[in-house]
């Protein structure tokens, strides 16, 4: 799994017992897993379709960094699932776990579009691919 985003947690980030607030995490978490499937799909017109389960294994306080791991396991027609894994930078520590996140590649009218893809590429392998 690769990790590339982190996030600091700050007091606007909390809840009422002063722990990370899972609607900001969750926020995240699509943003991240968004972009992911954009790249991957190379389609800037993604939609999340379906989250399975969310699994929040402990948590995170102010001043902790947190940091969002993403995996693609599966290419369908028009869709992508990816695997999802927040942990604390420091200690590794499990904060959440989620299995699948599904997102559709849509076309200019909203339509889902099959996509072509059957693994995951890396943007420096496609440069200079005309």
């Amino acid at each position: 799994m690769n990790f590339h985003t982190r996030k600091w947690v700050k007091p606007e980030d909390l809840n009422p017992n002063a722990s990370l607030f899972g609607g900001s995490l969750l926020k995240w978490i699509d943003e991240e897993a968004a972009i992911y499937a954009i790249i991957q799909l190379e389609n800037h017109r993604c939609v999340t379709k379906f989250i399975s389960e969310i699994n929040f294994v402990s948590s995170a306080k102010q001043g902790d960094i947190i940091e969002l791991g993403m995996e693609a396991t599966n290419f369908g027609k028009t869709s992508l699932t990816i695997k999802c894994e927040v942990r604390n930078k420091l200690t590794h520590k499990t904060i959440l776990a989620i299995d699948r996140i599904v997102f559709v590649s849509l076309d200019e009218q909203g339509n889902p579009k099959p996509h072509g893809k059957t693994e995951v590429t890396y943007v420096k392998d496609r440069l200079g691919k005309g």
